[in-house]
């Protein structure tokens, strides 16, 4: 169901946005302001945490016992940063998106839309599945890293 999905993404990146505003606004100025070098650091450490995820992954599916544990906990470890990174990064490219699109709207309906202009925006057959979403996933995920190396300001 798409409506539950955008619902639940507008809900989600609401609560990411009370919770950590500090860190959701760093991403969304870093996306404004560096949005090459954002991609950029979005698209090295997705792939290279990424692969080593799987690697650990891969390994510790034919390993057995504790190996087995040794090579799925950083792994599920890796995943798991990648994950909430992504969430900080995606959470400002949403707001921005509601600041661009919806300016005369209060910020709490600005997030609610630009999440559900995004997410039915990924949705979108082909362009939205190869191009839109690795674009917004690069973006985000680089723009928390960049913001989580940046002194504070």
């Amino acid at each position: 169901d798409s409506q539950g999905t955008d619902h639940g993404t507008a809900s989600y990146m609401l609560v990411i946005g009370a919770l950590f505003p500090g860190r959701v606004t760093r991403s969304q100025r870093l996306l404004n302001q560096m949005t090459g070098r954002s991609f950029g650091a979005g698209f090295v450490n997705f792939f290279f945490f990424g692969l080593i995820a799987l690697l650990l992954f891969s390994i510790a599916e034919n390993a057995d016992g504790l190996l087995r544990a040794l090579f799925f906990i950083p792994a599920l470890l890796i995943t798991a940063v990648l994950t909430v990174l992504l969430s900080f990064g995606l959470a400002g490219l949403v707001n921005e998106l509601g600041t661009r699109l919806f300016p005369n709207q209060s910020a709490t309906k600005q997030t609610l839309w630009g999440s559900i202009v995004l997410t039915l925006a990924c949705t979108l057959p082909f362009v939205g599945w190869f191009l839109l979403l690795p674009y917004v996933t690069f973006l985000g995920l680089g723009a928390a890293i960049l913001g989580l190396l940046q002194r504070n300001e």
